[in-house]
């Protein structure tokens, strides 16, 4: 058996916030390795943030991305563990979106993006290129502060993958899953059996199941270990990234984390045995076949064994049943997060949501609900940030914390009904649409969004 622990996380990260991003990715290492994992995978430009926009085409965006991956480098986070980080990269005169490979506190490998996301919310384009050069691994020296500081002057730079003793790793970025022609398929043919997948991919409805059937379809007829990983929150614009990192099996999800959740730091394990991936390739002709004359990938070599030996103490992770939400939860639990995320790094005290009598402040007043329900909820369970926020945006004294959604939403909520002529009727129109969302999600069994209303 060749068994290999690895881990993948879901982090809050915010657009610019390089101290507050630092943070989470050296949270998410420490915790990686205190674990036993061998291989971590962040988001998406985790350092920078997803969402800086304009800001990535700042030079300055580009050198504090540098200057966190040197701080990375040159401690011991790195030791014994491959460390898949995103940040931009410039290359020429040319802006790339990468995973930068890091190992024992050297960089193995410098992955740009192939395919950009470029329509719908994402405007790539914009702001990156795209490595068009499948064919080769190039040289790309790096910045003299980075290469004085871990004693490296250069680094493989473009599409491959990393060959290690006892195992082959490689990174598809985001977007690149869901090409038409997938490098997936290829490095598989290739012999890699660990695929990285760095996203940053914003919540939808029921849009978790398109990823779930993209992530296990990749492994069910080529085998392999597939590990996705995702940000979680509101990194400063209108889009809510939802998280839901994972871990899939050779078609079988074998760990998953939480989609909607206030936590700045999720770490999710898996555990699995490599040779079941070596044995499923094995016995299907047609996969023999095509990698018999496969085009040949570029690799970068480490001599370096991932691989544990198996032990009877060791339990592979098994084959779990899929968490998805409802639809309705969906629609409560991803706006109140978006919602709570906006309200703690703004600075503000709460919220002022003016009457109309309508559907929208009906709505809104509801995800509110939600929304302090969450944080309540993640107080209970021991996390000290959603408290301390709350307890700083609640105005709390004398060592109290929020321990009722209800009581709590009186000190961060607050309404205003504009007096008119009409005054009386739009009082029966906000009754009848808070008596509608009432009616609607208790039909769908999520009547504890509105215990705020009650």
């Amino acid at each position: 058996m060749r068994l290999l622990k690895v881990a993948t996380c879901n982090l809050n990260q915010w657009a610019m916030d390089f101290d507050c991003n630092l943070k989470n990715i050296k949270e998410s290492i420490t915790q990686a390795k205190q674990a036993g994992a061998v291989i971590r995978l962040g988001p998406e430009l985790e350092i920078t943030g997803y969402g800086c926009e304009d800001h990535f085409l700042e030079l300055d965006t580009i050198n504090h991305g540098w200057e966190c991956l040197k701080e990375i480098l040159v401690g011991d986070w790195t030791d014994g563990i491959l460390c898949s980080i995103g940040m931009p990269v410039i290359k020429g005169s040319e802006r790339y979106n990468c995973q930068v490979l890091c190992f024992n506190r050297k960089i193995i490998m410098i992955r740009p993006k192939m395919w950009l996301a470029n329509d719908g919310n994402y405007r790539e384009l914009r702001w990156f290129t795209a490595w068009k050069h499948k064919d080769q691994l190039v040289d790309f020296q790096l910045p003299s502060e980075i290469a004085e500081a871990i004693s490296q002057k250069s680094v493989h730079f473009g599409y491959g993958y990393v060959q290690f003793l006892d195992t082959a790793v490689a990174a598809e970025v985001c977007e690149e899953l869901f090409t038409p022609i997938p490098p997936h398929a290829e490095l598989a043919l290739n012999g890699v059996e660990v695929f990285m997948n760095a996203s940053g991919s914003h919540h939808q409805l029921r849009k978790l199941d398109v990823r779930l059937r993209a992530f296990t379809g990749a492994t069910h007829t080529c085998g392999g270990v597939y590990m996705y990983s995702n940000h979680q929150g509101c990194d400063g614009g209108r889009l809510y990234y939802d998280g839901c990192s994972c871990v899939v099996m050779n078609g079988e999800v074998v760990a998953q984390g939480s989609q909607f959740s206030l936590r700045d730091s999720e770490v999710v394990l898996g555990q699995v045995d490599l040779d079941a991936v070596a044995s499923l390739r094995g016995s299907i002709s047609s996969f023999q076949e095509q990698a018999s004359y496969k085009n040949t990938v570029s690799s970068v070599l480490v001599p370096y064994k991932l691989c544990q030996p198996f032990s009877m103490q060791m339990s592979l992770s098994s084959p779990l049943k899929i968490n998805y939400h409802s639809p309705e939860e969906e629609i409560a639990f991803g706006p109140g997060c978006w919602l709570w995320d906006y309200l703690r790094r703004s600075g503000a005290s709460g919220f002022l949501l003016p009457l109309s009598g309508g559907a929208d402040s009906s709505s809104v007043a509801a995800i509110v609900g939600c929304m302090c329900q969450l944080v309540v909820k993640e107080i209970d369970n021991g996390d000290e940030q959603v408290k301390a926020d709350a307890i700083r945006i609640g105005n709390y004294t004398d060592r109290q914390f929020p321990t009722d959604s209800k009581e709590f939403a009186k000190r961060i909520f607050y309404t205003v009904f504009m007096g008119s002529e009409n005054r009386l009727v739009h009082v029966h129109r906000i009754a009848a649409h808070l008596s509608l969302v009432v009616v609607v999600i208790v039909l769908f069994q999520t009547s504890s969004v509105l215990s705020l209303l009650s």
